[in-house]
């Protein structure tokens, strides 16, 4: 089974394709790995304003260049991650999208020692900031009233035990549905 397109090749995926293959290779390796440590991390940005300066002069780069380079780069691990792409498919992928071989060298064999660790730690984050812990019902039926005597009358009551990842408090939700059901042979008992 051929492996999934991770790669897009568009436009602005070339003209990033372009502007990596410029970067210095023994720079763009510190610097791949450098967005790997951070890139399951949710709240803090991989690198600073003055981070970002440095890598400007550093790769003789203007900052949308960067930038775009940055989020490329970014995406293409991202999507390893989410596919779990093995070395070797990432290698083709990246040899699809016209990226030079050394740079394709950096990628794979980062990819090859990092890879198996980043995918783990994003396996074990939480995507969504509530978890839900707990789940209960209750189902309650009343069958008459003093007014009506053939009144069937169902009452479920679902409980959810949340926890937010943040302040590990955990939290009651109450949901109740009513519903008034008739059998079709009770309605026409009653005509």
């Amino acid at each position: 089974m051929a492996a999934p397109m991770v790669i897009p090749n568009t436009e602005r995926v070339q003209e990033a394709v372009t502007l990596i293959n410029a970067l210095d290779t023994g720079r763009f390796s510190r610097l791949l790995s450098r967005i790997l440590q951070k890139l399951h991390i949710k709240t803090e940005s991989t690198f600073t304003e003055e981070e970002e300066e440095k890598l400007q002069v550093a790769f003789s780069i203007e900052k949308q260049d960067l930038h775009l380079a940055l989020e490329t780069i970014t995406f293409i691990l991202e999507q390893a991650i989410y596919h779990n792409l093995k070395h070797t498919i990432l290698q083709q992928q990246l040899q699809h999208s016209n990226l030079n071989h050394d740079k394709i060298e950096v990628f794979v064999t980062t990819w090859a020692v990092a890879g198996p660790e980043i995918v783990e730690k994003f396996r074990q984050r939480i995507l969504s900031p509530h978890k839900l812990e707990t789940v209960g019902w209750q189902l309650n039926l009343q069958m008459a009233q003093s007014m009506q005597a053939k009144q069937k009358s169902p009452q479920a009551i679902l409980e959810l035990g949340v926890s937010s990842e943040d302040s590990k408090v955990r939290a009651l939700c109450h949901i109740v549905f009513f519903s008034c059901v008739l059998a079709a042979s009770e309605i026409t008992n009653e005509l």
